[in-house]
């Protein structure tokens, strides 16, 4: 049975019998019917992913620990709107299991959501502590944005560490869930079917290249987009649901190194899987520091041990208006739609 650490201060990293009934508790939870495309693991990456790609390598800052984005500082960073649909629809796993830390439970949801929607089985470690204030959460901007190119890409994955080849390889996390424009600013589905884990974002970008058209959004964004047609829901009588690729997708076609893999990931599933499962675990571990026997030894997990921050509300609850810079200036239509969503969950008739 896992621990009830009641008083939030467990010196211990978590072990491997307690970290099965976490999966287990976030495996029962990721069918959401009334969210996006019926399921809750996109948007459970996207959280972690942007958990963990605030690191900077240079200085050692941000990564995967602390779970900052507790903190409106973190949380209210634009890149990160509609994440605290994912920060709440993980509070029911943190209220039955309170000794596992946010920085923990939100990289764990990511790799077994990734599992369960048919992707690679990627290692995890657990250890990571939770801030107790929000001194050490990174500055904003460090996060990539869609309506930048190659040259941008390289600025902000370079930061992190990673290669040419890590960054189309972590571009294929596109496979899954979609933009919305009142959060990112763009507007629709990389594949079809935006739940289920595969190469078919490398196959779409690739075999349409020439069918992509740019097209603006009315709040000025500009993305591409491509109808495709899909034979079984032609045959039901459903209307086919336009793609989209974003700037920084297209640069991946454009840009004489990136290309390369593109197509073979495009070309080979297998091996999308495995670099996927290595570079998206590399992720997961930035701006951790590790002994030889794998504990933590960051300097709040040396001061505090694992320390697992208190629950916070079950409800979606959108930071308070950042301002007009923040694309769409979306506080106060997510604002609306958090509480839309609260009240199906209540049962709610809307």
């Amino acid at each position: 049975m896992a621990q009830d650490n009641n008083n939030n201060n467990n010196p211990q990293q978590p072990s491997a019998a307690q970290l099965d009934e976490v999966k287990a508790a976030i495996r029962s939870l990721l069918h959401q019917p009334a969210y996006d495309d019926g399921s809750a693991g996109p948007v459970l990456v996207r959280l972690a992913w942007h958990s963990a790609g605030t690191y900077d390598a240079a200085s050692g800052t941000g990564g995967s620990n602390g779970a900052g984005m507790r903190y409106e500082a973190e949380g209210g960073d634009p890149a990160n709107a509609g994440l605290q649909h994912a920060r709440a629809f993980l509070e029911p796993v943190k209220a039955k299991f309170p000794w596992i830390t946010y920085a923990d439970l939100w990289t764990l949801a990511a790799v077994v959501a990734i599992a369960e929607m048919g992707g690679p089985q990627i290692p995890w470690r657990g250890g990571r502590t939770d801030f107790t204030d929000e001194s050490k959460v990174p500055p904003r901007g460090r996060l990539p944005d869609g309506a930048q190119g190659a040259d941008h890409l390289r600025h902000v994955f370079y930061r992190m560490g990673f290669n040419d080849q890590e960054i189309v390889a972590l571009s294929g996390a596109h496979n899954l869930g979609r933009c919305h424009s009142d959060r990112s600013g763009f507007e629709g589905k990389w594949v079809n079917n935006p739940t289920r884990f595969s190469n078919q974002y490398f196959k779409v970008l690739l075999a349409n290249e020439k069918a992509w058209k740019r097209k603006k959004l009315a709040n000025g964004v500009e993305q591409f987009v491509y109808v495709e047609e899909d034979p079984d829901l032609k045959g039901e009588g459903e209307e086919v649901e336009e793609l989209m690729m974003l700037p920084t997708d297209m640069a991946l076609l454009s840009d004489p190194k990136f290309r390369p893999w593109v197509e073979k990931y495009a070309a080979d599933k297998e091996l999308f899987f495995d670099h996927f499962a290595k570079v998206f675990a590399k992720l997961m571990e930035l701006g951790i520091r590790r002994d030889a026997a794998g504990n933590v030894i960051n300097e709040e997990n040396e001061k505090d041990g694992y320390k697992s921050a208190p629950k916070k509300s079950d409800t979606a609850t959108a930071p308070g208006d950042q301002g007009p810079r923040q694309v769409g200036h979306e506080a106060g239509p997510l604002k609306e739609e958090n509480e839309k969503f609260r009240r199906r969950n209540d049962g709610a008739k809307l």
